[in-house]
């Protein structure tokens, strides 16, 4: 099987100052064209430690992707490395990123320095693709290592211009290896914990053919996602055979499969909301907005989401929702009369089909002995009248209010 190393360059990763997503975008796209990655590895700015880390790269797989270290300014040294690497003798100006950046800076009303100039210089070992997006372009290099021909790619850091200059760089690839056929299948879960999703289905992935791989995708937000893999085969068997074994799966745990691949749970709710002409609003208090901007996340959401209320503090959930007064002194906010009513409330208020409510306590600080924090209810009001649900998590602050956003929302696609 082919193999990948993915090089990521920048102090600012290192110290945790930035998040490197470009890694998991890059395996991604490199594992659907059957691609093994078999390195990931962060390096710091400097000269000795990229050449170290390309080095190793280049030693152990037969393609490297970097990203990072391409800016205009005197730590961004990757450019160097790599014409020293390739045996460049000079750099020469890539006329094509040069029109573009040009093109870039005169519309943005910005004078184009020195340093922006050299960008569109390039070393003269390697291949240029332009970057249409960003002043830097993306570098194709062919080195060759213990008698076989590696192929490096020097992209930008920056995240959108890396997935922007990513399909360019597979056909690359596609134009240099002959790739392995691998073929995916992702089934979405939610409301059913890991473990006991693992125990339910044992006996069905004992069973699976060799040739298929499963993996769990667990996911605060997106619940647990199964990913079915299978490698080596043509496209008709392939997802001929994935298809049979989701026929089984969704046999063992159809109740809390909400969707396939890269859908999300409000996205599924959304489509049968749709589908049946039906409305929805939201009330909601520690989860402070997040039901609402995953539902208007996905598009088309205008067709039936109308609005939510964030009625974070208690006089607004009753002076603007007319929770009654009563109901907060006697069983609290954090409570199943009190989410109830809040359901109740902003459906009326609102005039959809459907609500969602949630109160809890999200932490770090607040809670009761009765409702530590973790606790939250969360309720439904639609055609069959008023449902709530009591839900505990013992994670952060921010786990917690995905998870609580996430149970709310499938408290709604199960009774719809």
């Amino acid at each position: 099987m082919i193999t990948a190393s993915i090089c990521t360059i920048g102090d600012e990763i290192l110290i945790g100052q930035i998040t490197d997503t470009n890694s998991s975008l890059i395996a991604k796209a490199l594992n659907n064209k059957g691609i093994r990655v078999n390195l990931m590895i962060s390096t710091g700015d400097n000269e000795p430690d990229i050449k170290k880390t390309l080095t190793k790269c280049v030693g152990d797989s037969d393609i490297v992707i970097i990203t990072g270290g391409l800016g205009p300014t005197k730590d961004d040294i990757t450019k160097k490395v790599l014409a020293e690497m390739s045996g460049s003798k000079k750099y020469v100006k890539n006329v094509q990123q040069m029109e573009l950046n040009t093109v870039y800076f005169k519309e943005r009303g910005i004078k184009m320095l020195d340093i922006n100039i050299r960008q569109a210089y390039v070393p003269e070992t390697c291949t240029v693709i332009a970057n249409k997006i960003g002043t830097a372009p993306i570098m194709q290099f062919s080195v060759k290592k213990d008698d076989r021909q590696k192929i490096v790619f020097s992209m930008p850091g920056v995240p959108f211009e890396t997935e922007h200059a990513l399909p360019e760089v597979i056909k690359a690839i596609e134009s240099f290896f002959k790739t392995e056929n691998i073929f995916h299948k992702t089934i979405c879960t939610i409301g059913i914990p890991e473990s006991e999703l693992a125990k339910t289905i044992e006996d069905w992935e004992t069973g699976l053919p060799e040739n298929i791989h499963l993996a769990y995708l667990p996911d605060a937000m997106l619940g647990v996602r199964l990913r079915m893999s299978i490698y080596g085969v043509d496209k008709i068997t392939g997802e001929k055979e994935l298809e049979e074994q989701s026929r089984k799966l969704y046999s063992l745990i159809r109740p809390s499969i909400y969707g396939e691949g890269d859908e999300n749970p409000a996205g599924a709710v959304g489509k049968i909301l749709m589908s049946e002409n039906k409305t929805l609003c939201v009330a909601e208090s520690c989860t402070g907005g997040m039901i609402c901007s995953v539902f208007t996340e996905n598009p088309g959401s205008s067709k039936y989401f109308y609005g939510g209320i964030i009625c974070y503090d208690i006089s607004v959930k009753t002076d603007i929702l007319k929770v009654n007064k009563e109901v907060v002194e006697k069983y609290g906010v954090v409570s199943r009369q009190c989410a109830e009513a809040m359901a109740t409330e902003v459906k009326n208020l609102l005039g959809t089909d459907y609500s969602i409510s949630i109160t809890g306590f999200a932490g770090p600080d607040g809670g009761t002995k009765e409702n530590p924090v973790g606790t939250a209810w969360i309720a439904v009001c639609g055609k069959k009248g008023v449902i709530s649900q009591r839900l505990f998590f013992r994670g952060t602050r921010n786990i917690n209010r995905k998870r609580f956003t996430s149970h709310a929302i499938d408290l709604l696609r199960r009774n719809i």
